[in-house]
């Protein structure tokens, strides 16, 4: 390879990832990248452009992951495909906020076929459980773009005080209403909830959730 074409491909090379990387800043700045419809609004890392008021969990950009440990190999991704929920919010005062969420424990889906049922009858108790719930009882800001959210887990019937540590995705103008998204993770102690003995590592909970203002 002679050293013109060499050169030329660090050129190309170089203008790629420039372009990947303008087009992260502008998305991160608000601005969608090309290709988006017009009257759509992309979120920004800034949690006062989504104004006080209550918001309903946009079911199709929501999603409820339990990371469990498998016999000391991997981590096993259990999805739960039914969740609903609601958020009160304040971006001037975050401790006023307060959120709320269903989540049907019959729903849960896995890599391996049949598996899911199995989850949801024999270890959850789906039948006479059939949803798990989270009240929260306090919103902590951190930083502007980090908190925690207090509240109280209701799964197989009994209720245990966690904490999510929350990240601000993005909030905005939406499309035609606001919009704020963020990521919560906590972990819990299967055995605070009543499930087997063959759950004895801590589960992590992993929630994408996308409100949309009313």
């Amino acid at each position: 390879m002679t050293n013109l074409l060499k050169s030329l491909l660090a050129v190309g090379a170089s203008l790629a990832i420039s372009q990947a990387f303008v087009g992260q800043a502008l998305a991160a700045n608000g601005a969608c990248p090309p290709g988006v419809p017009a009257g759509i609004f992309c979120g920004e890392p800034d949690a006062s452009l989504a104004p006080v008021g209550t918001y309903k969990l946009d079911k199709d950009h929501a999603s409820v992951l339990a990371r469990v440990p498998h016999m000391g190999y991997s981590i096993s991704v259990f999805r739960f495909d039914k969740v609903a929920g609601s958020l009160v919010w304040d971006p001037a005062s975050p401790a006023k906020s307060s959120v709320t969420a269903t989540v049907e424990t019959g729903t849960v889906a896995t890599n391996v076929a049949g598996f899911g049922a199995d989850i949801s009858s024999k270890y959850l108790g789906a039948k006479a459980n059939p949803t798990a719930t989270f009240v929260s009882t306090a919103f902590r800001k951190t930083d502007a773009t980090h908190g925690q959210v207090d509240g109280d887990l209701t799964l197989m019937g009994k209720t245990r005080p966690i904490t999510f540590d929350v990240v601000l995705v993005g909030a905005g103008k939406g499309f035609g209403k606001p919009r704020i998204g963020m990521t919560a993770t906590t972990r819990i102690k299967p055995a605070d909830f009543g499930m087997p003995p063959v759950f004895a590592d801590p589960i992590e909970l992993v929630i994408d959730a996308e409100f949309e203002g009313q």
